[in-house]
């Protein structure tokens, strides 16, 4: 697994958690007592998030970066 910033990292799980509070299902067993951030960061260390990152570099470059 593609080493995150800790930017990446919260941009990812917020985005996550906004989309399970907006009732998408959870992609990993045991997360309905969780609260969605919780829940999120349950998936993100499962690998079971189906998002990607696009990098951008000083010099033009773009990376997508997959999470799963």
């Amino acid at each position: 697994m593609v080493r995150l910033t800790r930017f990446e990292l919260t941009r990812v799980l917020s985005a996550r958690a906004l989309q399970l509070s907006l009732g998408a299902p959870p992609l990993v067993k045991g997360t309905k007592e969780l609260s969605m951030l919780l829940a999120a960061e349950k998936e993100m260390e499962a690998n079971a998030l189906p998002l990607s990152i696009l990098r951008r570099y000083p010099n033009g470059k773009l990376k997508r970066v997959e999470l799963n």
